[in-house]
């Protein structure tokens, strides 16, 4: 029995398979996004984005007219969350943050960020912070993904960037499975 050796690019594997997820299900989901779903409160109490000074928690980060609910640590049970507030979550937390750390991108953080007052300015936002992400990746070769993340990452500064995105990449297709669900108890509200 002989083995074949063959040569794969992980770097386009890897982002492929976010790619592939943002073009057919995650970013189709969130076309027709109205500003009424976009804040739409799924249970009271639900943490939102807010007019500066309406918000429903002691923390509200935020440098604009909105500012985020926010806490930490997280109460137990985690609170319900809003489409604005997850939107916030992906483009801050997950992709603006790291594009920030590993690619130069401008700092991003939840204390700072000037949040989307409307639904098509935060998918304006999101589409930015994934195309960022996404050329970042696409220049680690199969060495860089290699390569420890750094102390950006903190308790995972040890380990490889391909951890990394491999992380990412489930973040997004978590929370993107969140917010169509968000989006299906918002259109079926009234049954």
């Amino acid at each position: 029995m002989t083995s074949t050796q063959t040569s794969i690019d992980w770097t386009a594997v890897l982002v492929d398979q976010a790619a592939w997820h943002w073009t057919n299900q995650l970013r189709p989901r969130f076309e027709g996004l109205t500003d009424e779903e976009y804040v739409w409160e799924p249970t009271p109490g639900a943490w939102n984005v807010h007019p500066r000074g309406e918000g429903s928690t002691e923390t509200q980060g935020g440098s604009g007219e909105l500012t985020i609910d926010w806490a930490y640590p997280e109460p137990v049970p985690a609170p319900m969350t809003t489409i604005a507030w997850r939107l916030a979550h992906v483009i801050v937390g997950v992709l603006g943050a790291r594009v920030h750390s590993h690619f130069g991108g401008p700092a991003v953080d939840y204390m700072s960020f000037p949040y989307a007052a409307t639904a098509q300015e935060a998918l304006e936002q999101l589409d930015a912070a994934f195309a960022a992400w996404t050329t970042g990746v696409r220049g680690w070769d199969a060495a860089a993904l290699a390569e420890p993340c750094g102390p950006s990452e903190g308790p995972w500064a040890e380990h490889p960037r391909v951890e990394l995105v491999l992380h990412i990449n489930r973040e997004l297709i978590h929370h993107g499975a969140e917010i169509a669900l968000l989006r299906d108890l918002y259109a079926h509200r009234n049954d």
